[in-house]
């Protein structure tokens, strides 16, 4: 083009300019003939998971293979679900003759329900790069979203390793014998002097001491209030979704641990019961019934908790409870209920720091307005704390904790009333 422009001021160039047009056309044709000559040209699949782990990155895989004699360009954009809003994405990958390759590329959900997928294109170019030829394949799929299933293989094991720490787990001393028996065994270097069984070693004339195990069969049921309290987002997903994460995590403990897991929810009314038990096919339902939690997110009714905790779970049980006060007097609007709760059962009152106000907190104010917000964001860190005097002046258990290690200290509250045997 610039040099037809140019050729109006010297003459001489239109003919190189014409000659380069039709140079042009030629390789252009060739082009499109080295590329539409091939019916096969490349071949493609998305391999997305069975199912996504809400919170965690999840792996979608893309595999090409080019059939092509010679190596090619490919450009991947991929139509991935709506809920991540992603409108550029675009992966670029020099395809060479007659491969296979495999690519991968991460995606970390924030909500629980279904994401479909929809077309996946590749452009496919030459050297040269004057014509792409577009390759459709894999229509609309759909993967659902499940509650953070990944986060069971992390922590499966947690309850019965020694290298806790790793997890900022704390190490509980047991505390008398709070546990079952289990069988009477020979004296080796270590055992407790206090479990010697007297009876036993006169029989055997050696050292017997008795063994002990943990007590199980005990009732855990993790309450997930679903109000508007659990609306409030951190990282992407809501506190409601952290408290869905950290039960499916702390039920799968419960069962290794032998005890019975269970679960339900509230806002308006009870509801996505689980009754504790402690069976195979436990954690599926469990599994299931979260990823099938949906809420309007209404003011939650504690009255109608404290009720249907009296009518329907008769036996003592541990209680975990997922909710969230902001102030001193929110708390005080439901603690006759909390305390109703804790009269026949361990409940433990687990809440959030606001890690927003930490910031405020921690930061250096500078101006007049900062020092207003970093007063008022002290105000409200300080009525969190009086929140764990007051449950703690009625007995009751709390665990004040951030969004992201919540899964965490669950687990570890759970673990040292287990050691302490105060259920």
């Amino acid at each position: 083009m610039i040099l037809f422009i140019v050729s109006f001021i010297f003459g001489k160039l239109f003919f190189v300019a014409k000659l380069g047009l039709v140079i042009l056309l030629a390789f252009t044709f060739l082009d499109i003939l080295i590329l539409f000559y091939s019916k096969t040209g490349i071949k493609a699949v998305r391999i997305p998971p069975e199912k996504f782990s809400n919170g965690d990155e999840n792996p979608v895989q893309v595999t090409i293979d080019n059939h092509y004699t010679f190596p090619v360009q490919a450009r991947i954009i991929d139509e991935i679900p709506e809920q991540f809003q992603v409108r550029d994405f675009r992966v670029e990958r020099k395809l060479p003759a007659s491969s296979s390759r495999t690519l991968e590329y991460m995606l970390r959900p924030t909500e629980r329900g279904e994401y479909h997928f929809g077309r996946l294109n590749i452009y496919i170019s030459t050297t040269l790069g004057l014509i792409a030829k577009r390759y459709i394949f894999c229509d609309d799929v759909m993967v659902p979203t499940y509650p953070a299933f990944l986060q069971l293989r992390k922590y499966d094991l947690m309850a019965f390793t020694n290298r806790l720490h790793q997890y900022s787990i704390k190490k509980i001393r047991r505390i008398g014998h709070t546990m079952e028996f289990e069988q009477i065994k020979e004296y080796v270097q270590g055992d407790d002097i206090r479990t010697l069984n007297w009876k036993a070693t006169a029989k055997k004339n050696q050292l017997m001491v008795n063994q002990f195990q943990d007590e199980k069969s005990q009732p855990v049921y993790s309450v997930i209030d679903k109000g508007r309290v659990m609306k409030m987002p951190f990282e992407g997903l809501s506190l409601l979704d952290y408290a869905i994460n950290a039960t499916l995590v702390i039920s799968n403990v419960v069962l290794k641990k032998q005890d019975k897991a269970g679960m339900f929810t509230f806002s308006k009314k009870v509801e996505n019961i689980v009754v504790a038990e402690r069976r195979t096919s436990q954690m599926g339902l469990i599994l299931e019934t979260l990823y099938n939690i949906q809420t309007d997110f209404f003011e939650s009714d504690f009255s109608r908790l404290y009720g249907d905790i009296k009518r329907n779970i008769t036996n003592r049980s541990l209680i975990l409870l997922y909710t969230n006060f902001e102030t001193l007097d929110g708390l005080q609007r439901q603690l006759p209920y909390l305390k109703g709760i804790a009269k026949n059962h361990l409940l433990v009152v687990v809440f959030f720091k606001n890690t927003e106000l930490n910031d405020l907190v921690n930061n250096r104010a500078e101006t007049i307005q900062q020092v207003y917000d970093k007063v008022i964001a002290e105000k409200f860190a300080f009525e969190k704390r009086l929140i764990v005097n007051e449950l703690r002046k009625y007995g009751i258990y709390s665990i004040l904790t951030t969004p992201e290690n919540l899964t965490i200290d669950t687990i570890n509250k759970y673990l040292e009333i287990k050691a302490r045997g105060l259920l």
